[in-house]
């Protein structure tokens, strides 16, 4: 029965598997471990659309993200802090869709989505649809730690963020200027016309960490899709779809087209891949990224640790904001494909 069991988990995954490995992937060495990956989303990300300025701009923000997540865990913190932390910072920072800087709605409003899971219970929390909470992170942590529920709605979501005495703020916090404009582009030409929205089309925000104690956990939080319909949700705030963790596989923040990595169920299926048919988290995330996402006709891509402290970050798309820093405190930070 195991047999069979793996044999059909193993139908669709690539040949290439085993052998070079592919572009969007990346592996680190079992002699050191990797503690903490964080992504700024996923998109036409490329060298010719990105000035020099604005580069290090996005590393910088990334290398503070890392930074702020790794001393956490040096200090003893766990992986939960570790990924708060991290968020915290990419949600602060303008140059992300998530927090503020989030891309608007139809009607010009943030509407923001965020949800954080750890391995070793697999308990978890999420918040959809919110306008005033300050950092989406930190609330869905509250709606884990401090109530019943693992995901909490709109209005009900921000009332239990003022019970929790989170700091708010007005809805205009989250906009800048330049999404406005964006919004006004493309409202007039469409998406396609307006090249920065498709640098950002999926400008979700993550982390995944594995503690000291050897638990994992993973974040994700986003504004969504510039111009959706009031009420949206994609996978950013669905648990098993852009958001996992278990400590018996790993710890997977994904983005993407939200609707098709619900369809797919990409967070929870790389896990199962991992579970049930003996992959390594660098083959189960190319599986699910490369093959059954790419079949589907769905673009975006995931970071994922491992127990054993192996990141694989792969993505479809031509480029994904990216980075992890390893047990010695050595910081890698990536964007583009090559």
């Amino acid at each position: 029965m195991k047999g069979l069991l793996i044999a059909l988990l193993m139908v669709g995954v690539p040949g290439w598997l085993g052998s070079a490995t592919p572009a969007g992937l990346t592996e680190r060495a079992d002699t050191v471990r990797v503690v903490l990956a964080i992504h700024g989303g996923a998109g036409t990300i490329t060298r010719d659309r990105m000035t020099p300025e604005r580069e290090q701009q996005y590393r910088a923000a990334l290398r503070e993200a890392l930074e702020a997540g790794y001393q956490v865990l040096q200090k003893g913190g766990t992986s939960l802090d570790a990924v708060v932390a991290a968020i915290q910072v990419l949600e602060d920072s303008p140059l992300f869709n998530a927090g503020r800087g989030a891309v608007l709605t139809s009607e010009g409003t943030a509407e923001l989505d965020a949800s954080i899971m750890e391995g070793r219970t697999r308990q978890a929390g999420a918040v959809a649809g919110v306008k005033t909470v300050k950092n989406p992170i930190v609330l869905a942590r509250r709606v884990m730690e401090a109530s019943p529920h693992v995901m909490l709605v709109g209005r009900g979501a921000e009332t239990f963020a003022q019970e929790q005495g989170l700091e708010l703020v007005p809805n205009e916090y989250f906009i800048l200027p330049a999404r406005r404009e964006q919004l006004r582009r493309m409202q007039q030409r469409g998406m396609g016309a307006v090249p920065e929205l498709q640098e950002h089309a999926y400008g979700t925000v993550g982390a995944v960490a594995l503690d000291r104690y050897g638990n994992l956990a993973a974040g994700t939080s986003t504004g969504g899709i510039m111009g959706k319909r009031f009420g949206r949700v994609g996978d950013s705030p669905i648990i098993g779809a852009g958001t996992y963790a278990d400590n018996a596989a790993c710890a997977i923040s994904a983005t993407g087209q939200g609707e098709y990595f619900i369809r797919a169920a990409v967070a929870h299926e790389i896990v199962a891949l991992m579970k049930y048919a003996g992959l390594t988290v660098e083959q189960a995330a190319a599986a699910v990224i490369h093959g059954t996402l790419t079949r589907m006709g769905g673009t975006g891509g995931v970071i994922a640790l491992d127990r054993n402290g192996r990141v694989a970050m792969v993505f479809n798309t031509e480029g994904m904001y990216r980075g992890y820093v390893d047990e010695h405190g050595h910081i890698t930070i990536q964007i583009y494909r090559d």
